[in-house]
């Protein structure tokens, strides 16, 4: 197992056919991928087939039109239904991050790419030899293999370099920002999201969010903990309001919700992975690219608005959480500094972004 992982490993360094396309303004330079290997990916992303009732697909949690993730859902939809616990992620500029997941259990995308292809709750396959099993059994796909790796025969180490290298292609950039920071086109960004990325840097966000010289993706890579979790599990003792149809709304309280539905699970985050009291209710800390297409926000989608979240920050986050990061400090900020901020976040968007194929559609 450890040769083929090396040779595997040793395929993708040696592979320098690119896919097309230079990085985007304001993204750091990155190894682009095989470009038959993304067009195989781009396939197998949007396969219903490699689930374990021809049903999901990875696109379907990840909407292309949607920036990568599901506006609609707070958390995603599983195999038959099921709620997951956590939101989709974006997957733009995927192929920068150091560790995959909200809790940061993968290290690289192509360990990530087979996991939710053999989650239970997600694409369902048994085990790696039934998956692979599906994939060859897919009709018009050896072409595809067969121009990616030579072999029209899948394999668990192609299927995850595949998808892994479609991803890496979802780069955004070439936002008013990035125009503005980077290109030093003075107009390119609006005066109130200027005076909206000095509210960014003074009140703090650019700690875990920083804009490096030579191009960011507004992510430090870390995990924090900024008291989202804490404020989840406090709201679910609550009542909430359930809106039935248009205009008739019911107030139900935790136990009859517990006999219509299934009650969100506890989420401890990346302690989940290390068993670090430190890392107790930390999650990745996300890129902003596209951050005003990729609604809800925080790991469980908990935040419906851009607003809702700099809010959640001003007040202190969660301060009844005794493991919550301490950098997390209640701040003021008035409405037009607010509506700035907004502004600024916004000016992220890329005006570049790839649509989902029509063949998929």
């Amino acid at each position: 197992m450890k040769i083929r992982l090396l040779a595997w490993l040793a395929l993708w360094s040696g592979a320098q056919a690119l896919a097309a396309g230079p990085t985007p303004l304001g993204l750091p330079d990155m190894k682009r991928p095989p470009a038959a290997w993304a067009a195989l990916g781009e396939a197998l992303f949007f396969e219903r087939g490699l689930s374990v009732n021809g049903t999901l697909s990875c696109a379907m949690c990840h909407l292309p039109e949607q920036g990568f993730t599901s506006n609609e859902l707070r958390t995603s939809v599983g195999m038959e239904g099921v709620s997951l616990r956590r939101n989709a992620p974006t997957l733009w500029n995927v192929g920068y991050q150091r560790s995959l997941f909200h809790d940061g259990r993968a290290n690289t995308l192509e360990q990530q790419a087979l996991m939710p292809l053999l989650h239970p709750d997600e694409m369902a396959n048994p085990n790696v030899p039934a998956l692979v099993a599906r994939a060859a059994r897919l009709p018009g796909y050896a072409a595809l293999f067969k121009s990616a790796f030579g072999d029209v025969r899948p394999s668990a180490q192609r299927i995850a370099l595949a998808l892994a290298a479609y991803q890496r292609t979802l780069l955004a950039g070439d936002s008013a920002f990035d125009r503005w920071y980077y290109g030093g086109d003075a107009q390119a960004m609006t005066a109130q999201a200027r005076r909206g990325f000095e509210v960014f840097r003074e009140r703090g966000c650019i700690r875990c969010h920083p804009v490096d010289a030579r191009g960011t993706t507004f992510s430090d890579h870390g995990f924090h903990n900024v008291g989202t979790a804490w404020r989840s599990a406090q709201r679910r003792s609550q009542d909430v309001t359930v809106h039935l149809v248009p205009g008739l709304s019911a107030r139900l309280d935790p136990h009859e919700l517990a006999r219509i539905g299934v009650l969100d699970e506890p989420d401890q985050g990346r302690f989940e992975v290390t068993g670090r009291r430190r890392d107790l209710r930390a999650f990745r800390t996300p890129t902003l690219r596209n951050v005003a297409r990729t609604a809800p926000y925080m790991h469980d989608g908990s935040f419906d608005t851009l607003e809702q979240v700099i809010d959640h920050y001003a007040a202190g986050g969660s301060p009844d959480d005794p493991a919550q990061d301490p950098s997390i400090q209640p701040f003021t900020i008035s409405a037009d500094d607010r509506q700035s901020l907004v502004s600024f976040l916004q000016a992220l968007t890329s005006k570049t972004a790839p649509e989902r194929p029509q063949e998929y559609r």
